[in-house]
C-alpha cells in the first residue's frame, strides 16, 4: 500500500502532467466520409440526417451496404489466408491441405462476423480497401476540405 501511495505522490508532484491521445493521419473531412462508408446514416447526426434530401440518404446507404458487401469479402479472404497457412504448418503433406489450399471459394452470402481487430485489420487496410473498389475517391488520401457545393435548398423558407 505504501508503494501505491508513493507511485501517486511521484506522479502528481511532476512540474508537468501531460496526456497523450491517438490522432490518426486523416483530415476531418476524411474521416467523415469513411465513417459515411462505412456506418451509413448512423454516423451522421440526427438533425443532418433529418435536413438531408431522400436522394442523398438512400445513396448514402447503397455507398454503405456497397461497402458492407466489400469488407465481407475482404475479411473472408483474409480468413481463408489465415487457415491456409494454419493447414500448411500442421499438415504440410495431409492430402485434404492440397485440396484445402486450391479451393479459395468466397461465399458473398455468407456473414464473416470476425472484428478487424481478431484479422489484424488496420483502418489504413479497409481505407485501401475502399479507395481499390471504388467506394471512397480515387483521391481520397490527398482531400484536405469538403469541396465547396451549393447550399442544400430544402427546408429554407421562401424570401
Amino acid at each position: 500500500m505504501e508503494k501505491l501511495k508513493k507511485q501517486i505522490n511521484d506522479y502528481m508532484l511532476r512540474s508537468q502532467t501531460v496526456m497523450s491521445y491517438e490522432q490518426d493521419k486523416y483530415t476531418t473531412y476524411q474521416n467523415y466520409l469513411y465513417k459515411r462508408a462505412l456506418y451509413g446514416l448512423n454516423s451522421l447526426e440526427k438533425e443532418e440526417v433529418s435536413k438531408m434530401c431522400d436522394k442523398k440518404k438512400r445513396r448514402i446507404n447503397t455507398v454503405h451496404y456497397r461497402a458492407q458487401k466489400v469488407l465481407n469479402i475482404a475479411k473472408q479472404k483474409v480468413t481463408i489466408a489465415y487457415t491456409n497457412d494454419i493447414f500448411k504448418t500442421f499438415f504440410p503433406k495431409a492430402k485434404f491441405t492440397e485440396d484445402l489450399l486450391k479451393d479459395n471459394y468466397v461465399d458473398v452470402n455468407f456473414k464473416n462476423s470476425l472484428t478487424f481487430k481478431d484479422l489484424l485489420l488496420s483502418k489504413d487496410d479497409i481505407i485501401s480497401i475502399f479507395i481499390e473498389q471504388g467506394i471512397l475517391p480515387k483521391n481520397f488520401l490527398s482531400l484536405k476540405q469538403q469541396p465547396v457545393s451549393l447550399p442544400s435548398l430544402k427546408n429554407e423558407s421562401k424570401a
